[in-house]
Formats: C-alpha cells, sequence, structure tokens
C-alpha cells in the first residue's frame, strides 16, 4: 500500500554497491528501517545528500504491517536547512541527537505529540541563534516528556541533589552514585522553566554543559534501557567548548 509521510532521517548503513537500508522515524508508522535502491549510483548521486542526519523528508512509501524492511518510492525535503550542513555546531549536535534516537525511539507506531515535538525541535537548530550551545541540553532534558520519563519538577522547600534513579529532587545525598551535586542540580533546575526558545535565559557555562549532558544521558540509561555509547558525545563536547 502506498503511504504519504513526513519523516526524519537518522542513520544509514550499506546494502549493495547502489543502495542502502535507511533508518527513519516517521510520522505515521513510528521509526521504520526502509531499503532505498539506487541510491548510490553516479547517476542519482544526489539523492543520498537527503540522507543525513536529521534531514526532515517528505516521503512515498510502500508499508505492509509487520515486514521488517519497508521501500520508499519517492522522496525529497520537507524543510529545507539553512544553517545545520554549512555550521560545524549545527551538523555535530545535529549527528548527536540522530544517534541518541536511534537507540531510544524504538516503536513501530504513530506518536504524533513526539513528531511533532521532534520536527519543531529540529527547525528550531537550524534557525535558533541565540542559546545554541545550550540545545543539546534543552533537547535531552523536553525529549523525557515524550518518552514517558519526565523528572519531578523541583520542589518550592530547599533542594541540592537531583537523584537520576528516583527521578527526584533531595536534601539529603543519596546512597549510590547516580546523581547531580548541588552545583549541577541547581542549574538541572532551571530547565523545568525554560523553552527552546529561549535558550538565552539559561546561566550555563562550557563545564555545566558538559555535566548535564553526561547525567542526562545516564539518565536515559537508567530509565530507558539505552544501552551503548554515544560515539559522536566527544565531537559534541569538542565543538561546544
Amino acid at each position: 500500500m502506498l503511504e504519504n509521510t513526513r519523516g526524519i532521517f537518522l542513520h544509514h548503513i550499506p546494502y549493495t554497491d547502489t543502495s542502502v537500508i535507511a533508518t527513519i522515524y516517521t510520522e505515521k508508522f513510528g521509526q521504520q528501517s526502509y531499503l532505498v535502491n539506487g541510491i548510490r549510483s553516479k547517476k542519482t548521486g544526489s539523492r543520498i545528500n537527503l540522507f543525513q542526519p536529521l534531514f526532515l523528508l517528505d516521503m512515498e512509501v510502500y508499508f505492509k504491517q509487520g515486514r521488517n524492511l519497508q521501500r520508499i518510492k519517492e522522496v525529497r525535503l520537507a524543510v529545507p536547512f539553512m544553517h545545520i550542513p554549512f555550521d560545524i555546531r549545527r551538523s555535530a549536535q545535529a549527528i548527536f541527537i540522530s544517534e541518541v534516537l536511534l537507540k531510544c525511539l524504538k516503536e513501530e507506531e504513530a506518536n504524533p505529540g513526539l513528531f511533532d515535538f521532534l520536527f519543531h525541535a529540529v527547525c528550531m537548530l537550524d534557525l535558533k541563534e541565540g542559546g545554541l550551545a545550550n540545545f543539546p541540553v534543552a533537547f535531552l532534558f523536553k525529549l523525557t516528556r515524550y518518552l514517558g520519563v519526565f523528572p519531578q519538577s523541583p520542589p518550592d522547600k530547599d533542594f541540592r541533589f537531583f537523584d537520576l534513579v528516583s527521578a527526584s529532587f533531595y536534601v539529603d545525598e543519596p546512597v549510590h552514585y547516580s546523581f547531580m551535586n548541588a552545583e549541577i542540580t541547581r542549574k538541572f533546575a532551571e530547565l523545568f522553566s525554560a523553552d527552546l526558545t529561549e535558550l538565552e535565559n539559561l546561566t550555563f557555562q562550557n563545564s555545566h554543559r558538559t555535566v548535564l549532558i553526561s547525567k542526562l544521558l545516564e539518565y536515559y540509561k537508567i530509565h530507558l534501557d539505552m544501552s551503548g555509547e554515544i560515539k559522536s558525545l566527544a565531537v559534541l563536547k569538542e565543538v561546544l567548548e
């Protein structure tokens, strides 16, 4: 059955000399794997440029329920980027985010709220100017709401530590090692009142961003069973310094 859907490109691997298997998070079908034939041939060389991290796509696809590998009939850009492919700060963030999404998006069904959040967040990454270095921290935090693991809000009373395991704030230091110290907890609490359009208002230094990204990834591993290391993290940290 032919279907039209928007998609967010995450990753591809070679399949034959001229074809790839592309992993795309779609509006209608969740995360899907697609066989794309002839995309690496010299005659269609420009088409491979559509399959870059977080590129937003309009697709006409063949869809069959239960099939592990679907097929794409037609694909084109839904939103041409102005900056992501040409700005190393943005492209490094796009690679990092696509790697995180590849690990934590597993559902093969529609999730309109999640898709809309991702689509608009990617557009924001392309266009946002102020506070751009804060984007990956804020994105990881905001994404937890759509993945069903949003942490408890900071209490009105005093608190000093954020416990990654219980997803809660405490006055006393937890007895295990999966927590944020007092300084990082104060910075983390800022995220609850920040929007992706207001990144410049976050009072993060480079050292805060580095620790917050690492702690949020640890939080993902605890609550989403996300395995393996994020290979692009080292490059992201270097670019953000």
